[in-house]
């Protein structure tokens, strides 16, 4: 089969969206010549797969018994996609206009650059931030944890790329892995992402990678996906927790050397005991305590979890 285009898409229980998801990839402004589309869905309960079936019976499903991580099923897709481009989509995205066709031309005009990441915006029209540089140590530590506020404005504003206008094609270190656009020469290069990330981070791995082997990462704004961002994992906070500090625990293992990586495991155990004992304080003075409680029942879970 020769294809131009395999869209992957993983969904845990956002059938709603997973539907206009899809609806948005087959729209008439969409110049693409029939996409293999690939949905692999790790386990849902919400007849997200009954109803793929049954509306879209050219998409291919892979419906897995058990979610085995956004990693592992986004490799499940790979390994049947035949395009010559593979596109790694959240169920939780629209496609407007013609995105992904401009995406392809720009990598097809483009023969140095592996992997290419459209502007995400917010379903209000807001640009939302999806292009980043490795991050350092110092990075590691701060960015998204409670002592952000304290990190220095130009660490935050490197890791960010705050340097560049959200408008222009940027040659970047990685891009949010909500929509990434790969070549299959690249993905045969370098394998699949690494299944050690459950989920977070295996988007940062896989662009250093990517890189490592002498390809570009482009941010490329003239293509744009509206991202609703987090409907899957905001239905777990506890493992979204574990799942988002595991990660980059494994990164800074990988990266950075095992010492760096113990050291902000316990580092980050004390960020949520800390935040256990104040949400706890606050729900003892009566300060919106059922949320307080629901707070320190998670963080606790995350201090339980060792991460």
């Amino acid at each position: 089969m020769n294809v131009d285009l395999s869209i992957v898409i993983v969904n845990w229980n956002v059938r709603d969206l997973l539907q206009s998801c899809v609806t948005s990839i087959l729209q008439p402004t969409n110049r693409l010549a029939d996409p293999q589309i690939i949905v692999v869905d790790n386990a849902s309960s919400d007849g997200s797969v009954a109803m793929v079936q049954a509306e879209f019976p050219h998409v291919t499903v892979i419906a897995n018994t058990e979610n085995r991580g956004f990693t592992v099923a986004n490799n499940q897709g790979i390994s049947i996609a035949q395009g010559r481009y593979v596109l790694l989509l959240n169920a939780d995205t629209e496609v407007p206009g013609d995105a992904l066709s401009a995406l392809i031309e720009y990598m097809d005009a483009n023969p140095d650059v592996g992997l290419a990441g459209p502007q995400l915006l917010y379903p209000n029209g807001q640009v939302q931030s999806s292009r980043r540089r490795f991050p350092t140590k110092a990075t590691l530590f701060l960015e998204s944890t409670w002592h952000q506020s304290l990190a220095p404005r130009s660490i935050l504003e490197h890791y960010y790329v705050l340097d560049k206008p959200d408008d222009a094609i940027t040659d970047v270190d990685w891009v949010m892995g909500a929509a990434m656009l790969i070549r299959r020469q690249v993905i045969q290069q370098v394998g699949g992402m690494d299944e050690g990330f459950f989920m977070y981070s295996e988007e940062l791995d896989w662009c250093r990678r990517i890189k490592g082997a002498g390809w570009r990462v482009v941010y490329y704004p003239l293509a744009q996906v509206v991202h609703h961002e987090g409907k899957s994992s905001e239905q777990a906070v506890p493992a979204r927790h574990i799942n988002f500090q595991r990660s980059k625990i494994r990164y800074a293992a990988k990266y950075h050397g095992r010492s760096t990586a113990g050291v902000l495991r316990c580092y980050l155990l004390a960020t949520y005991a800390e935040q256990l004992v104040l949400e706890a304080s606050k729900g003892i003075l009566g300060h919106k305590r059922a949320l307080r409680w629901q707070r320190v029942k998670a963080y606790w879970q995350v201090l339980r979890s060792g991460l």
